[in-house]
C-alpha cells in the first residue's frame, strides 16, 4: 500500500498534466489573495471608465452623423472634422484604458502563477517529508509495532498516525494536481492576454495616426480655402471632376488595350487576379475602404485604402498590366491607372512623380512612380491629409476593397 502511494507520487511529480477547463483567469485557489484582489479592483475601475468613454464616443458619433446630413458647406465640413477629432481623441483614451486594463490582467495572472508555483514546490517538499516518514513506519510490521508499544492504546494510536500520513500524502497529491491544472490554464491565459496587449498597442498607434490626419485635414482645408466658402465650393467641384475623370479612364478603355489584356490571361481560368506585391512599402493603413471616419465621407465615399508612406516612396505595380492613364496635374491630384487581367484595375492617387506612360506594359514589381500626398506638393491635390498612397482597386469598374486582393 505504501509502495503504491509512493509510485503515484512519483508519477504526479514527473508528469505535468495539461488539462484545460473553462475557468475565469482570476478565479481559483488564489482569487482571494490580497495582491490579486487589489489588481481585480483596479481592473473594475478601468472597466467603469471604459463604459463612460463609450457613452461619450456614441454622443460624438451622433453629432458626426447629424453634420453629414447638413448641406455641403465649409462651416459644416469644419464642424464635422472638429467632432471627428474629438471622437478620435476619445477612441485614443479608450485604447489606452483598455491597454492599461489588459496590463493589469496580465499582472494579476502572473501573480497567480507565481503563487501557484510557490505552493507546488511547497507541496513537493511536504510530500518528500511524508514519504520519509512513511518509509520509516513501513519498515516495521504490525506485530513489531504491537510489541514495541506498552498498550493497545499506543498501538492503535501509531496505526492511526500511519493512516493519517497516508491521507496527508493523498491530499497533497490532489492539491498538486489541482494546482498544476490551474497553472496550465493561467499560462495559456497569459499568452492570450499578451497577444491582446500587442494588438491594443497597434490599435492605439493607428488611432494616434488617425488623430494626426484629422488635425492635418482641418489645417489643410483652412489653408486651402482661406475660410472662403466660394473657394471651398470650387475646390470641391475640382475634386469631384477628378473623380469622374478617374472613373472614365477605367470604363472607357480602348479596344486595343482590351485585346492586350486578353492576351495576359495565357489560358488562365482563374476569375481573380492575384496581387503579388503591395503597391508601396506599407507603413500602416490610415484610412480603410469606405471608412466611416473618413473626414470627407459626406462628400464622397472613400473607395480605396490610404497607405502611410514617406514622401517619394517607390510605387510598384501589384500585378502585370497596362497603363491606362498616367495623369500629371501639376500641384493638382495626379494619378496612375493600371488595367490588369479579368476586369481588375488599380488607381494610384497623390502621385508625386510619374515614371510610366499610357499604353505601357508593366510587370508586377515594376516601379511606376513616386508617392506624394504632402499638402502643397506636386501631385497632392486638394483635401489631402499628409504623405500617403491613395490606392483603389476596381472590378469591372466597380470599387472593391483592395485588401481582398493584396497578399
Amino acid at each position: 500500500m505504501n509502495k503504491d502511494l509512493a509510485s503515484l507520487l512519483i508519477f504526479v511529480l514527473l508528469f505535468q498534466p495539461g488539462f484545460v477547463f473553462a475557468q475565469d483567469s482570476l478565479t481559483g485557489p488564489y482569487a482571494n489573495h490580497p495582491d490579486v484582489i487589489e489588481l481585480t479592483s483596479e481592473i473594475k475601475d478601468k472597466e467603469s471608465e471604459l463604459k463612460n468613454l463609450e457613452k461619450a464616443t456614441k454622443a460624438y458619433q451622433q453629432k458626426i452623423e447629424e453634420a453629414r446630413r447638413q448641406s455641403v458647406s465649409l462651416q459644416t465640413q469644419l464642424l464635422l472634422i472638429d467632432n471627428q477629432i474629438t471622437k478620435v481623441e476619445l477612441d485614443i483614451k479608450t485604447s489606452q484604458l483598455t491597454l492599461d486594463k489588459t496590463q493589469l490582467e496580465i499582472d494579476a495572472i502572473q501573480t497567480v502563477i507565481q503563487k501557484e508555483e510557490e505552493e507546488i514546490q511547497s507541496q513537493k517538499d511536504r510530500l518528500a517529508e511524508y514519504i520519509v516518514m512513511l518509509n520509516k513506519q513501513g519498515k516495521r510490521s504490525a506485530l513489531e509495532i504491537l510489541l514495541l508499544n506498552r498498550s493497545f492504546s499506543e498501538f492503535f494510536s501509531e496505526l492511526n498516525s500511519l493512516e493519517q500520513i497516508q491521507a496527508d500524502i493523498k491530499n497533497s497529491i490532489d492539491r498538486v494536481q489541482l494546482l498544476k491544472e490551474n497553472l496550465e490554464v493561467q499560462k495559456q491565459q497569459l499568452v492570450s492576454y499578451k497577444d491582446s496587449l500587442q494588438n491594443l498597442k497597434d490599435e492605439l498607434e493607428g488611432r494616434q495616426m488617425r488623430l494626426q490626419e484629422q488635425q492635418t485635414a482641418k489645417e489643410s482645408i483652412l489653408y486651402d480655402t482661406k475660410r472662403s466658402e466660394v473657394t471651398y465650393q470650387r475646390l470641391l467641384t475640382e475634386a469631384k471632376d477628378v473623380q469622374k475623370e478617374v472613373d472614365a479612364s477605367i470604363t472607357n478603355i480602348k479596344d486595343e488595350i482590351k485585346k492586350k489584356i486578353t492576351r495576359l490571361r495565357s489560358g488562365s481560368t482563374d476569375p481573380k487576379t492575384t496581387f503579388v506585391v503591395w503597391p508601396v512599402e506599407s507603413k500602416g493603413i490610415t484610412t480603410y475602404f469606405n471608412d466611416p471616419d473618413y473626414p470627407y465621407r459626406y462628400l464622397f465615399e472613400h473607395s480605396a485604402i490610404d497607405i502611410r508612406a514617406p514622401q517619394g516612396s517607390d510605387l510598384v505595380a501589384p500585378a502585370d498590366g497596362y497603363v491606362a492613364r498616367a495623369r500629371n496635374n501639376g500641384y493638382g491630384y495626379s494619378y496612375i491607372t493600371l488595367i490588369h487581367d479579368n476586369g481588375l484595375s488599380t488607381v494610384f492617387g497623390h502621385v508625386n512623380k510619374i515614371l510610366v506612360q499610357a499604353d505601357q506594359f508593366v510587370k508586377a514589381g515594376d516601379v511606376i512612380g513616386k508617392s506624394g500626398g504632402k499638402p502643397g506638393t506636386l501631385g497632392a491635390g486638394n483635401f489631402t491629409t499628409g504623405p500617403h498612397l491613395h490606392f483603389e482597386t476596381r472590378l469591372n469598374g466597380i470599387p472593391v476593397d483592395p485588401l481582398l486582393y493584396l497578399p
